[in-house]
């Protein structure tokens, strides 16, 4: 076993080499592990299996989390592929200008360096990191949950092996040997050989390694979601929406949490919306007015407007107006994904412009929070915070700038 210090020394040696690689080199890794996760599909299944029967004390929604199945790796094989379409974003001019004395100036893109990610449950997370990464420059060190530990193993062997194969350091992309849970606070104290840390999971996760960091952390924190339906609503649009952003899938970080129905529409569409979902299997905790609607309906805590569920639950409110389901939002919404249905525009720009979340959406579900659904090929996360970027985390969010200045012997005077 490698010690954590020299995991990150030789992904610092393997970022050098893998800023200066080419395009075709990046992309033939890549094609190399498209084709070897189509072989080794059986393969991943059984260790995917391993974990399964390993798990004890996981929730539903980290068990859905992490099982995979012949579609799942498929995907995967998607998501790389998508990945190499994509136009290369290193040494792209984001800007250029002269000067008046000539001197040209070229902003430009180059890779962060070495990326540590440290993330829960879902063994496709390896890939997605591992092809970002490398399309953008980057070197990364994952540290995966161990529920996820046989997955996450035959996955990186694959990495590995592609990135052989490519002719690019097999330190590019690499898996913490060290599993003692110190390990990952001895990582993110390594500034000298990481740039940035992206902790995905847990919110307590997510701050155990904000204490820790002396590194940079872009943070990925929990999806408490929101759907507003406005008084100008469609009804039928606004029960389509409200039950694929919760039930489509649950566990994931841009599904629902909680629905806030303008009181001038309830009586419209509440009974609709409460029999789609529980045709659907969601149980409801909700205000004195959504019970009302329904016996089945259990009376909402206060904690319920706070609460991550990652299942089949939703808390209903009905408000009295727009500014009350505006305040709500901004009291208990993460800040990762929330939505308005309404069919007035002068209503959706007021609240895209009142609420600040890193997606925001009109008339669409908060299921499509996504870098593939957005065109980013597939994400290294959706980021909540408000630095370096927002949102969707895709190829061009892995980079930062450097300025190139092109002279012909100008002198400062």
């Amino acid at each position: 076993m490698q010690d954590v210090l020299t995991q990150a020394k030789k992904a610092k040696a393997a970022a050098k080499v893998l800023k200066q690689a080419t395009t075709a080199q990046k992309n033939d890794f890549l094609n190399n592990l498209a084709k070897l996760l189509g072989v080794n599909l059986e393969r991943i299944l059984e260790e995917n299996q391993n974990d399964l029967k390993a798990a004890e004390n996981l929730t539903s929604a980290m068990k859905r989390r992490l099982t995979l199945n012949k579609d799942s790796v498929l995907g995967m094989v998607e998501s790389v592929k998508q990945v190499i379409s994509l136009p290369d974003p290193i040494g792209q001019i984001i800007k250029s200008w002269t000067r008046p004395n000539g001197l040209v100036i070229n902003k430009v893109r180059t890779p962060i360096g070495v990326i540590a990610c440290i993330f829960e449950s879902r063994p496709n997370v390896i890939i997605d990191v591992a092809s970002l990464c490398a399309k953008s420059g980057n070197a990364v060190i994952v540290r995966g949950g161990k529920e996820a530990r046989y997955s996450n193993d035959c996955l990186m062997s694959l990495i590995e092996e592609a990135l052989v194969s490519a002719g690019l350091p097999k330190e590019s992309a690499q898996q913490l040997e060290d599993r003692r849970h110190e390990a990952v606070g001895e990582l993110v104290q390594l500034d000298e050989y990481l740039d940035l840390v992206i902790p995905r999971g847990r919110e307590s996760l997510i701050k155990a390694v904000v204490e820790k960091a002396r590194v940079p952390v872009l943070k990925h924190m929990r999806g408490l979601c929101h759907a507003y339906i406005d008084s100008d609503a469609d009804i039928e649009k606004a029960v389509k929406i409200v039950v694929n952003a919760k039930t489509s899938n649950p566990a994931t970080c841009n599904a629902i949490e909680t629905v806030l129905v303008h009181q001038a529409i309830a009586d419209k569409i509440m009974p609709p919306l409460v029999k789609k979902l529980m045709e659907k299997g969601v149980e409801i905790r909700g205000c004195p007015r959504t019970c009302a609607y329904h016996q089945a309906c259990l009376e909402a805590t206060a904690d319920d407007w706070s609460t991550e569920y990652l299942d089949l639950i939703i808390s209903i409110k009905i408000v009295d107006s727009f500014e009350e389901a505006v305040e709500h939002i901004q009291r208990y919404s993460s800040g990762l994904s929330d939505s308005i249905i309404t069919e007035n525009k002068a209503t959706a720009e007021k609240f895209t412009q009142a609420i600040d979340s890193a997606v925001v959406l009109v008339n669409a579900s908060n299921r499509l929070t996504d870098g593939g659904v957005f065109g980013l090929g597939t994400e290294l996360g959706i980021s909540t915070g408000k630095i370096h970027m927002r949102g969707p985390m895709g190829l061009e969010d892995l980079t930062v700038n450097k300025y190139v200045v092109l002279g012909t012997g100008q002198i400062r005077e």
